[in-house]
């Protein structure tokens, strides 16, 4: 599998496996995890998306666990994490309401968690995970450059930011933005009118895309008369029977063409999925079969 490289010169796999619902799994134990990890590796998929919050505080945990067991894994992945979400959960009894905390005190305590959980000495790109209407900045910015001088953290990088968003942070920093994570993908495409991914090209960030299937929506409401997914559904199967794969492949394959080289970030806790991540890889897409996908999400043609 290619890799993306960032501005900084340190490079992820074009996929990113994200573990955000590891908890949910039937069966997450150590090994039923290394299962997940290593058919992601055998696709050259070694960049691992995380965050904090995911799984009530709990999936980091779950996969360190098998970081721990094997730890030559430190050195074949990639791991990026998240900060600055604060949830309503007994790990935090003293929050009574759910809220954003970008103060330099939560990042640096959340770094160290996510290093401790995940059993390694570096994150290679941490994420701001959504814009605090109270972020200072200043203070942020200071901080999340000390920690790129520390070394504890590789580079640093936003998600959910619209431009503005990205231009205020980047004002207060001496070192660049990675990255920019927003939902993408056909039934998410407002990003490509609405400036997102213009400004993201402008500023050579790059792109990873959450919920790139639309969360499941894709394939459960392809039976849904009137949805973008049943528009989609029979044209999909057609491009998907040509290539010998599933839909979903094709959906991520449109994904992957765009220009801004998005970064896709792909969950499953099945194998049977998991092993077929890499299959958009190999979907052919022209620029005729690209506008009729975007067409047939849009429910009209270009203007």
């Amino acid at each position: 599998m290619n890799r993306s490289t960032l501005p900084n010169g340190h490079t992820l796999s074009r996929m990113a496996y994200g573990v955000w619902r590891l908890s949910e799994a039937d069966d997450c134990s150590v090994n039923a995890n290394l299962a997940r990890i290593d058919s992601c590796l055998a696709q050259g998929i070694t960049t691992v998306d995380h965050a904090d919050i995911y799984g009530d505080y709990r999936c980091e945990a779950l996969f360190g666990e098998a970081v721990k067991a094997r730890p030559a894994l430190r050195d074949q992945i990639e791991v990026v994490t998240k900060t600055d979400i604060m949830l309503l959960s007994k790990a935090w009894p003293d929050t009574r309401v759910k809220h954003y905390d970008t103060s330099p005190a939560h990042i640096n305590a959340s770094v160290e968690r996510s290093l401790q959980r995940i059993g390694v000495d570096v994150i290679d790109l941490l994420l701001v995970h959504r814009p605090d209407p109270l972020m200072d900045a200043d203070a942020t910015g200071a901080c999340l450059d000390r920690l790129v001088d520390s070394g504890k953290v590789r580079g640093v990088g936003v998600s959910n930011f619209m431009p503005w968003d990205v231009d205020l942070l980047q004002s207060r920093m001496k070192h660049r933005l990675q990255t920019n994570q927003i939902e993408l993908g056909l039934l998410s495409a407002s990003a490509f009118v609405d400036g997102q991914l213009a400004y993201a090209q402008t500023q050579r960030l790059s792109v990873m895309a959450w919920s790139p299937l639309g969360g499941g929506r894709l394939h459960r409401e392809a039976s849904q008369h009137g949805t973008a997914a049943a528009r989609l559904a029979p044209r999909l199967k057609a491009l998907a029977m040509a290539s010998g794969v599933d839909e979903s492949a094709v959906a991520i394959a449109w994904l992957m063409q765009h220009p801004a080289g998005v970064m896709p970030v792909m969950g499953s806790n099945r194998l049977d999925r998991i092993a077929q991540f890499s299959d958009a890889t190999r979907v052919p897409m022209d620029r005729q079969t690209w506008f009729e996908l975007y067409e047939l999400a849009n429910g009209h043609e270009v203007p």
